[in-house]
């Protein structure tokens, strides 16, 4: 407990407050960092998802349905 209470002391207003990613950047926290990735990570997927929904479509499903040739 000692140890908790003196890094309560030593920080002051910053205590429970998350660290910054960059001393000169203080309002992009790790945690912030760390939600832009998971949602672009998500957005690159959906967007190799709708291209091969969209090749498929243009190569396959089309030309069964005879909506254009392929050649």
């Amino acid at each position: 407990m000692g140890e908790s209470k003196r890094r309560k002391e030593e920080l002051g207003e910053k205590y429970g407050n998350p660290d910054p990613i960059a001393s000169w950047l203080p309002f992009i926290t790790k945690q912030k960092a760390s939600q832009f990735v998971q949602i672009t990570t998500t957005g690159a997927w959906v967007g190799i998802g709708l291209m091969v929904t969209y090749w498929v479509t243009i190569r396959f499903i089309g030309p069964l349905f005879g909506w254009w040739e392929v050649y």
